[in-house]
């Protein structure tokens, strides 16, 4: 469940000239975003730039009225920022609508203005903009064969963190890089470990492990724990196939491994118990429900009948405790299913997850499942789920920690 920006056009390979240094100032140019105006340009300009993996007109029109979608050019300073000067360059950027990761899709520069640092430019350009647009992360593909991107992303501050083979029309490797534009990035994130989940019912149980290996650093995390933790948590049914994990059932499962868990839970109703219509599996859920209620009750774990706004999340979150939250994945891999995740940080313009869902099918590694950035605004929005809208968090925390305030 991710992330992640996904283009609809065929992916390409940015392509940019390389400043002279990494301080060069910048050129004498006018940057603006793009317009109707500036098809043609565009056109021309993506033609003399690329062999394959090309835009056309008719993408380059959606791209500027309906994509969710920043596009930039560059003219020379002289000619003025009115639409229809020669382009000197454009770069575009792909937003998602669900996390605040940016994909940096394309990247051009006409032959006869390389070298001038017009690409560091619309890199930089695109940065402000991406941030501007309230999106956190830019993550872009370079092809291995062009080393003078490669220099140019790397200059400015881009890391490489992954590999897709045969990505491009003509069979080439591309470079993953990625860069955090968030001031604030760094000092909001908790050092929580990433585990991904092996089997598509377990998120529960990874996200409680997490937790737990980041109070107890020592804490081994391994596919029996992993099968053990959903085990006791399960609530047997859902959805379709296997159960996931419910709130009680991760809070008991902490507390046997003694761990301090807290419930919030808005709906005093069985969790989950309407995305099952079989009236057998409903009763089974029923009956799994009173006795998690009757073992956490015994136990005499803090549960609260009401839903955990995202500043109390953070002040227990400041306190100690981790928060595993309870999501729709529809805003994100437009599943309709409940699925969990681990609050990593927060920075009061966003919410930093990792999601144990890596999707394989679609390339992607652990790298794309950690920390991502969601606007403030679209996790409230995620974290509900169903008709009846359940929110749920545990917070997980070691004895005497993270306590509530009453």
């Amino acid at each position: 469940m991710t992330e992640r920006p996904v283009a609809t056009e065929a992916p390409r390979a940015p392509v940019a000239d390389e400043s002279t240094a990494a301080g060069a100032s910048t050129p004498a140019v006018a940057l603006r975003p793009a317009t109707l105006a500036d098809l043609d340009a565009l056109l021309a300009l993506e033609l003399a730039s690329f062999s394959s993996d090309r835009l056309n007109r008719r993408q380059f029109r959606h791209l500027l009225t309906r994509a969710q979608a920043l596009l930039l050019v560059a003219t020379a300073a002289d000619q003025g920022n009115a639409p229809g000067a020669p382009l000197l360059g454009y770069v575009l950027v792909l937003l998602n609508r669900a996390t605040a990761v940016a994909r940096l899709y394309s990247i051009a520069v006409a032959a006869a203005a390389r070298g001038r640092g017009i690409g560091r430019a619309l890199v930089m350009a695109a940065e402000a903009a991406t941030w501007n647009a309230n999106r956190a992360w830019l993550r872009l593909e370079v092809r291995q064969d062009n080393p003078a991107s490669q220099r140019l992303f790397e200059r400015l501050g881009y890391r490489r963190f992954g590999v897709r083979a045969d990505y491009y029309q003509d069979h080439m490797t591309a470079l993953r890089y990625e860069k955090a534009i968030a001031p604030a990035y760094e000092r909001a994130l908790a050092r929580v470990p990433f585990y991904e989940q092996s089997l598509e019912f377990t998120c529960g149980a990874c996200c409680l492990m997490m937790a737990m290996r980041a109070l107890v650093p020592a804490l081994p995390l391994d596919r029996r724990l992993e099968l053990r933790v959903w085990r006791e948590a399960t609530s047997i049914f859902m959805t379709s196939g296997h159960g996931g994990c419910g709130p009680f059932g991760l809070a008991l499962a902490a507390t046997a491994r003694g761990f301090r868990a807290e419930v919030w839970v808005n709906d005093r109703g069985v969790p989950l118990i309407d995305s099952v219509r079989s009236p057998d599996k409903k009763a089974v859920m029923r009956l799994v429900h009173e006795d998690m209620l009757e073992q956490v009750e015994r136990l005499g774990i803090p549960v609260h009948y009401q839903a955990l706004g995202l500043d109390d999340l953070g002040a227990r979150f400041a306190a100690g405790a981790i928060p595993l939250v309870l999501i729709s994945s529809y805003r994100i891999a437009a599943a309709k299913s409940p699925h969990w995740v681990v609050v990593t940080g927060s920075d009061g313009r966003f919410v930093y997850v990792h999601d144990p869902f890596v999707d394989g099918a679609k390339g992607e590694t652990p790298l794309d499942s950690m920390n991502i950035p969601i606007r403030t605004a679209e996790f409230r929005r995620m974290a509900r789920y169903g008709r009846a809208g359940l929110q749920a968090v545990v917070l997980i925390a070691l004895p005497g920690t993270g306590r509530s305030d009453g």
